[in-house]
Order: C-alpha cells, then sequence, then structure tokens
C-alpha cells in the first residue's frame, strides 16, 4: 500500500488563487468498514489508523487542516483564530464545535468531513475570502450557507463578487425525503418545489436534488457563480464513504486554502 495519498484527480474546482478538493477512499489504512482513507475520528474507527490517515493526508497539504466538531448546526468558525499545527497532547481538547470555518490567511486550511451531506467551499473573486461549509438538508434549511457568507461578508469588508464549489454528497437520485422535510423546503421558497421528484412507487416519497437545493440557496444569498461537483457519495462505493448507503462508515474531508 502507498504512503502517502495522493491528491492528483480528486475532484475539486479551479480557481486562481485558492485551492480545494475532495478526498476520495483509496490509499489509507482502516478496515473494513471503515476501509481506505477514514478521516472521521467520531465514527467508530481504531483512533491509530484514523491518525495514520490523516498523516497521510497532511503530507498534502501546506498545514494542519482545522478540524471541526459538525453537530448539523450553522455556527461558524473563524480559522484564523486557531493556532498550532497540531491538536493539543491531553483528552480535553476538543476541537471547535461548528459546521463551517471561515478564513482570510494564505495557507490556512479548512476541513470539512461528509458521507453523502454537502461540502461547500465559497471564495470571493479576489481569494482574499475563503469559507467552507457542511451542509446537510436541516443545516441546509437552517441557514447555514447563508451564516458562513454573512462572516464571509463582515471579514471582507464591501460586496466582493463570490463563487462557490459544491462537493461530492448524495446525489438526485439517490436522497429520499418524506414529506416533512419537502415541506422545509418549500416554506422557505415555493420554487424549491423543482428539486423534488416523487417516488411513483412509494406514495409520500420524493428523490431530492439537495446539490441543487443548496445552489439555489447559495445564488439567492449573493453567489453569483456557483459549481456543481456532479459526483453522487451513493452511487460511487469505490471512491466515496456513504451513510445513507452503508450506515456504519467512514469520512471524506474536503479540504480548502488561499495560495497566495
Amino acid at each position: 500500500m502507498n504512503k502517502l495519498v495522493h491528491v492528483d484527480g480528486w475532484t475539486g474546482p479551479s480557481w486562481r488563487g485558492a485551492r480545494a478538493f475532495c478526498s476520495e477512499r483509496a490509499g489509507g489504512v482502516s478496515l473494513a468498514p471503515y476501509a481506505g482513507l477514514n478521516l472521521g475520528i467520531h465514527v467508530g474507527d481504531d483512533l491509530s489508523a484514523v491518525a495514520e490517515n490523516r498523516a497521510r493526508l497532511r503530507a498534502q497539504l501546506p498545514a494542519e487542516p482545522c478540524w471541526l466538531d459538525q453537530v448539523h448546526g450553522i455556527d461558524v468558525f473563524d480559522a484564523d483564530a486557531f493556532h498550532g499545527s497540531k491538536a493539543p497532547e491531553s483528552d480535553s481538547w476538543h476541537p471547535p464545535r461548528a459546521d463551517a470555518a471561515i478564513t482570510q490567511t494564505p495557507g490556512r486550511v479548512l476541513a470539512i468531513l461528509t458521507a453523502d451531506c454537502l461540502p461547500v467551499v465559497i471564495v470571493d473573486e479576489a481569494a482574499t475570502t475563503l469559507g467552507a461549509a457542511h451542509a446537510g438538508w436541516r443545516g441546509l434549511v437552517g441557514g447555514v450557507l447563508e451564516s458562513t457568507l454573512a462572516r464571509m461578508k463582515q471579514a471582507a469588508g464591501g460586496s466582493p463578487s463570490w463563487k462557490a464549489w459544491i462537493g461530492p454528497a448524495i446525489g438526485p437520485q439517490a436522497f429520499e425525503v418524506g414529506a416533512d422535510v419537502r415541506d422545509a423546503f418549500l416554506a422557505d421558497d415555493a420554487g424549491n418545489a423543482a428539486c423534488f421528484v416523487p417516488r411513483a412507487d412509494v406514495a409520500g416519497k420524493w428523490w431530492a436534488d439537495l446539490p441543487e437545493l443548496a445552489a439555489r440557496r447559495l445564488r439567492r444569498a449573493g453567489v453569483t457563480q456557483v459549481e456543481l461537483s456532479g459526483r453522487c457519495t451513493v452511487s460511487e462505493p469505490e471512491r466515496y464513504f456513504s451513510y445513507r448507503r452503508d450506515g456504519q462508515t467512514g469520512r471524506i474531508a474536503t479540504l480548502a486554502w488561499l495560495t497566495a
């Protein structure tokens, strides 16, 4: 097995002044059901294996990632307040509890863990302010993307032009939801109905296009360019972990940083 993971070919946007990509399963040491490059410490995997996986990933990055304790909320962490390259050697240390982070420091790496939820990276056109968010359907309805963008606008000052990338996540043919989820999105915007397709064989169930729902919210919030990866975590088991598909499983990470 390779001692290092290699990011060549991993999914990510082509941006000037910022780098972002999503990890895949290959290249790690975790055993089934986390087989491969599991980067989540909260899923029941051997922590020594996760530490080795994270070390292999770190070798490809300009700095230690700012890991978060994600709780499907809308809190945004200022990663420029994150000091030190490694977590303290203490049982009491805990990563910041938030579902998004922002930075204006080149080389400071933001990290979002997912296994079906949306990883969303946002940057201004001049690449001075970067944000990364974890958005499941609850966080999306709750406003995590709007909260992230609001903090970024506050940090950037003025009204710069924004662009966003939505990484690999559960696709529109795999995300089955009930009326409660559909109603939550339609209460916010009736136009979201276009993102739900009723199941012909199961009454009261819909296929939901989560990436497009996020794209609609981003555009409404003032993001002029939204790029979707088009990758489905559920339908690509050789590449991605998927909670909806497997239940007990690992986590991939979306990493992003400013380059200048």
